[in-house]
């Protein structure tokens, strides 16, 4: 029989699905936005279990295997976890089963966990439906592949692939708390389905750029504390965003000005007092432009405020962002790199003239990792910026991947590894 036969069908497998609610959906089943989706629910008494315990479970409804082209299966698995606040939530990821699995010398299967950066506010926007559509489009204009062809080909390589919706039932735009304790309570379900009796254990690798990167950065942070039990082989970060809250200028008046609406209204979700204080600062006439942010996917946000000057919503303008409420969230839930040095090997990779997350914030992260005895491959590329680097920097990042997977890889034989590179890479290629 094929090893790992049972992810083909997993709601078949008993002992797999034992005390989660299992819900068997046909292709023509159409998905339906979280909002709308009674599936996206937690059931009743689900604070009574353990963080990455499983809730529920279907096979993903509608054509989201042939949207992405290469799953032999697809799943959504509702799941415990943890919120900012350390209360009891739940979070929904994607996971996609490789129509053939790769294995190592040592026989291990390869997991991936893939953190996208949707950056919304908006609870119809994580990857469990974005993928159906907004997600999985090109965007040539900016020189920025399929993501459905990017799982397409993790897949193509035999990897497990998973994806989670970080942000939680809130869509906690930047609240890294939330989004680390989601990402690893998404591996403790999937290792739960992958490794039933506790013999297949495959090694896993989290990656992430930019809006997924906090999110990833988050988790290796917090693993020690937060999952001390769950091994992870390698950390993947890309254009890490590792404090959004020291890039409001560099965010307004941008192309991508609504993202710091996102960033706002997000990250206060996690906390009513800073929620109720920010609505009260708004101005009135422009409010219901401002609070439409939680209501539209992240394209249209960013299309919608793209160049405008956010700071004008406010009544006391950028000073109503700093007052004691938000910065405190802003010291406890955004910032990262004050955690304590993750334990696992770790590649970064950054443009060096990222426009919105500047390098030196990067520079300074890694610097202070090292110092703490973080093994840390640090790739500065002198060329493109924020945008480029999505590209420029994924043939990178799968190289030190496959290290990791194949165990080929070996940690730098004196502290980190940090060097300048000129990479470019023809978008159309």
């Amino acid at each position: 029989m094929h090893p790992l036969h049972w992810l083909l069908n997993l709601c078949a497998v008993p002992k797999i699905c034992s005390g989660a609610i299992i819900e068997e959906t046909t292709p023509s089943q159409e998905p339906l936005p979280p909002s709308q989706d009674p599936w996206y629910t937690a059931p009743s008494g689900f604070e009574s279990k353990q963080p990455g315990d499983i809730l529920r479970i279907r096979s993903a409804p509608g054509n989201l295997t042939a949207v992405i082209g290469n799953p032999s299966a697809a799943y959504h698995v509702l799941y415990r976890t943890t919120n900012s606040r350390y209360q009891p939530s739940w979070a929904v990821t994607t996971l996609f089963i490789p129509p053939s699995f790769y294995f190592s010398p040592s026989g291990k299967a390869a997991l991936l966990s893939y953190q996208f950066a949707y950056n919304s506010a908006n609870l119809d926007s994580g990857p469990s439906i974005g993928l159906y559509w907004r997600m999985a489009q090109r965007e040539p204009n900016l020189g920025i592949k399929s993501n459905a062809d990017f799982i397409n080909y993790m897949l193509s390589l035999g990897w497990i692939v998973n994806t989670p919706d970080f942000e939680g039932p809130k869509a906690s735009f930047g609240a890294s708390i939330q989004a680390g304790h989601a990402t690893l309570d998404s591996l403790r379900a999937v290792l739960g389905l992958i490794n039933p009796n506790g013999d297949t254990e495959p090694s896993t690798a989290i990656w992430g750029y930019s809006g997924g990167s906090y999110a990833t950065l988050a988790a290796a942070e917090l693993q020690t504390q937060y999952a001390p039990g769950l091994k992870i082989d390698g950390t993947v970060l890309g254009g890490l965003t590792d404090n959004i809250a020291a890039d409001f200028d560099n965010l307004n008046k941008s192309p991508i000005a609504g993202s710091l609406i996102a960033f706002l209204l997000g990250v206060t979700s996690q906390y009513p007092e800073a929620t109720a204080y920010l609505e009260s600062r708004l101005v009135q006439d422009t409010k219901e432009e401002f609070l439409s942010v939680r209501d539209i996917n992240v394209a249209d946000a960013v299309r919608q405020f793209s160049a405008k000057d956010i700071y004008v919503y406010f009544k006391g303008g950028a000073a109503d962002l700093q007052d004691p409420v938000l910065t405190k969230i802003y010291d406890e839930d955004v910032k990262l790199g004050y955690r304590g040095a993750p334990k696992m090997p770790m590649f970064v990779y950054k443009a060096i003239a990222d426009q919105f997350c500047p390098v030196d914030q990067t520079d300074a992260t890694v610097d202070r990792f090292c110092r703490g005895g973080a093994d840390i491959t640090y790739e500065r590329n002198t060329v493109g910026e924020h945008v480029s680097e999505i590209e420029n920097g994924k043939l990178r990042a799968f190289k030190w991947l496959w290290g990791v997977f194949d165990e080929s890889y070996e940690p730098p034989t004196a502290g980190c590894r940090i060097r300048n590179v000129t990479v470019k890479v023809d978008p159309d290629s």
